[in-house]
This record gives structure tokens, C-alpha cells and sequence, in this order.
């Protein structure tokens, strides 16, 4: 299986999306990162991934989100029906995206993870976040963005 930054660049250019690909020094932390790169933090997609407790059980969520805000677990269990949700443990994040954290695209490549996005964070013309890796990012044209990822809109950011 290719790594995420090769299936998120060939999904990418598959889709003729707009975008272009940086390499930087290693660093996952949204504010650092919005400075190498130099990027608003509010245009930086956050990506994390929250265990909600459902009544059939647990779903996973990809939350994306601008990356000078925090999580809103209320909302982000509103937004799939849960009950209460929370951060899932590393190694469940890890396995279901294929990155460390920090690195996490707002893409999800799992049937298990349901994308959910910040509708704040799509009032910038581009995003920017890691591409699978700590080391690569992206810029992406946020209908690109739209027309690719096709995720769930709703307030999960406090």
C-alpha cells in the first residue's frame, strides 16, 4: 500500500485539484507549522481523530478544523449522532489514518473514519496542512478541497 502523501497526491492530481506541494523541516504543531510555512493558523486544517460513543457502539471521526481553534467534542458527537465523544488513543488514530500525528491530511482513507469539517475553516480561498508526512504540506483551493474530500459540514470547533 503507497503511503498517505502518495495516495493524497494521486487523489489530488487525479481530480485535477488545485494545489502545490511544499517540503519544509519536520513539524506537525499547527501554529509552528503556519509559520514555516506562512499561513494564517485559521487557514491551517487541523486533523484529529475523536472516538464517539453511538448507540450501536463507537464511530471514528476525522475532525478537521482550523487550526488556531480547539475541539468541540459536544459538537462533533452531535454531528454523527452520538452520544460523547473524545480524542482516540494514538495507536487507534495511527491505524486508522497511516500517519503520526501531527501529519494527519484532511482526508480520510479509512471506511472506519467519517469526515467531519469546521464550516469556518472553509471561509479561506486555500487551506494548508501536512500531507501525511511531518516534512511535506500542501496548499489546496478549498472547493478542491470540497469536490475531493466530499466531507460532513457542521460547528466542531470551539
Amino acid at each position: 500500500m503507497a503511503d498517505v502523501f502518495d495516495r493524497l497526491l494521486a487523489l489530488l492530481e487525479e481530480n485535477k485539484a488545485d494545489f502545490r506541494v511544499i517540503e519544509h523541516e519536520p513539524e506537525g504543531r499547527s501554529e509552528q507549522i503556519s509559520k514555516i510555512r506562512g499561513n494564517l493558523p485559521s487557514q491551517a486544517a487541523k486533523a484529529m481523530v475523536v472516538a464517539v460513543k453511538t448507540a450501536g457502539g463507537r464511530k471514528f471521526v476525522l475532525a478537521v478544523l482550523p487550526g488556531d481553534r480547539r475541539v468541540d467534542f459536544a459538537g462533533i458527537a452531535r454531528a454523527v449522532g452520538g452520544k460523547k465523544a473524545a480524542l482516540a488513543a494514538p495507536e487507534e488514530a495511527n491505524r486508522l489514518t497511516g500517519c503520526v500525528m501531527g501529519a494527519v491530511p484532511p482526508f480520510s482513507f479509512s471506511d472506519e473514519l467519517t469526515l467531519v469539517v469546521d464550516p469556518d475553516l472553509l471561509t479561506h480561498d486555500k487551506l494548508a496542512f501536512n500531507a501525511g508526512r511531518l516534512d511535506r504540506s500542501m496548499f489546496l483551493a478549498t472547493k478542491s478541497y470540497l469536490d475531493v474530500a466530499k466531507p460532513t459540514v457542521a460547528p466542531i470547533a470551539g
